[in-house]
């Protein structure tokens, strides 16, 4: 089926457009049915792309490698990396069952822990970074509440946790102009105050997590009743832990560190790629993993599907295919078209895009577009830009949108059904919601 499609796409006559940026967009397609349909293995599917790019002329195969040269591979590696520390060490079970006592034990509790943790930390640090954090003291909570045999994807309660926790760190991103990449390119070219973005950013991104929290609740119906025995189980639980261990502390000093180095980047100058492989480096250095660890427990096949889907996100804006989709759709709309369709049909763009494409790349593209748009209509300069940069994160749809729903398809809990059911409705209200911030809340902010 992906083949067939493949040779349509490449029969379809796309004027404007130059052969490689047609093949391009051709791949794009045959990309997203195999990921989609799961044919072979996510991995396989980013290897044929790789290859295939020089054979059908979008690009030299060393141009098409350049996907596993992205900053974001290395901040996904240092990630697990830093996860299996917390893991290994005991500290992720000691911080699970100290959450656990102080915020309560039923599944509704647990989600809500998930998304607002990751939220939350998100805003000030890199979404990828601040789900690593938390990603094994969510892996313990599941077990904890009843849940067997995660990997086989037959737990609701196991499912809405992951997503929520991968969900929970791109809204909350939308916090800060810091949150996200596409918001720091959106406030370089509006040159909107840090504290004025927060005034519309925060309640976005709050009401956004609360819809996660709730929303994924429902799709997901948790199986599980909460802790067996309550209060007492965690108690008794905390007790046989005992007192912090040397290695624990350690890791405790190590992470305190790596955060302080991210909340800090822009002062010290050390970009927060860098920060999570020093992070990683400290704790193979103080002997809290080695690296049969590593070898072990990184989910290196997620890695080769990342870099895959990162090449196709290149190929596309260095054919110029990106742009020729984008222009060709607003051209579509003709002359009198008001903001909010413009807005609209942007959202859309970039939201469509950024699911198989990298949103920094695409809001690199996008935002420039989206300020020149504004100012020859005579609009303020944030009219489009600020819910373009937020639907350049948007990205709920499939593992290759964003690292963190990459890395939650990893853990196998959830299936890209699974993802698709779950992201397509938190995309469209999504979409509603920043409509609606952006008409009131956000209206003086952007004018001013």
């Amino acid at each position: 089926m992906a083949i067939i499609t493949f040779i349509l796409v490449m029969l379809i006559p796309m004027d404007g457009l130059s052969y490689s940026g047609h093949a391009a967009i051709a791949l794009l397609v045959f990309a997203v049915i195999m990921w989609a349909t799961e044919a072979v293995h996510l991995a396989v599917t980013s290897l044929i792309i790789l290859f295939i790019q020089p054979i059908i002329g979008v690009a030299s195969f060393n141009n098409a490698v350049i996907g596993f040269a992205n900053p974001i591979i290395f901040l996904m590696i240092g990630g697990f990396i830093i996860a299996e520390a917390i893991r290994k060490s005991g500290l992720a079970q000691r911080l699970t069952y100290s959450m656990l006592n102080k915020l309560g034990t039923s599944p509704s509790r647990s989600l809500f822990v998930a998304v607002f943790s990751t939220g939350i930390l998100s805003a000030w640090i890199e979404n990828v970074v601040a789900f690593a954090m938390l990603f094994p003291i969510i892996k313990e909570i599941i077990p904890i509440m009843g849940v067997n045999d995660p990997e086989k994807g037959r737990s609701n309660f196991a499912k809405a946790m992951i997503l929520g926790a991968s969900y929970g760190s791109l809204a909350g991103g939308f916090g800060t102009e810091i949150g996200t990449a596409p918001n720091l390119m959106a406030a370089a070219y509006t040159h909107i105050p840090f504290v004025d973005w927060m005034i519309f950013g925060f309640p976005l991104a709050i009401a956004l997590m609360l819809i996660i929290w709730k929303g994924l609740g429902w799709i997901f119906p948790s199986e599980v009743k909460g802790i067996v025995g309550g209060k007492e189980t965690i108690t008794s639980k905390i007790d046989k832990i005992g007192a912090m261990t040397r290695k624990e502390k350690i890791t405790l000093v190590i992470l305190l560190f790596t955060i302080s180095l991210w909340v800090t980047t822009s002062f010290t100058g050390i970009n927060s790629y860098s920060v999570a492989l020093i992070g990683a480096v400290l704790f193979f250095a103080f002997g809290v993993v080695e690296w049969r660890d590593a070898q072990k427990n990184v989910d290196w096949g997620l890695i080769v599907f990342f870099g895959g889907a990162l090449s196709l996100g290149a190929a596309l804006l260095n054919t110029g295919a990106a742009s020729w989709l984008i222009q060709d759709l607003i051209g579509l709309m003709g002359n009198n078209v008001s903001t909010l369709a413009i807005t609209l049909l942007l959202m859309i763009i970039a939201v469509l895009i950024t699911q198989v494409m990298s949103n920094i790349a695409l809001s690199a593209i996008l935002i420039p577009l989206s300020v020149t748009l504004a100012s020859a209509q005579g609009l303020p300069l944030g009219s489009y830009a600020v819910p373009v940069a937020i639907g350049c994160s948007l990205s709920f749809m499939f593992p290759m949108a964003d690292p963190t729903v990459a890395m939650s398809y990893g853990t196998k809990y959830v299936s890209i059904k699974d993802i698709l059911k779950a992201g397509i409705p938190m995309v469209i209200i999504g979409i509603i919601l920043t409509i609606i911030v952006l008409l009131t809340i956000a209206r003086p902010v952007l004018a001013g």
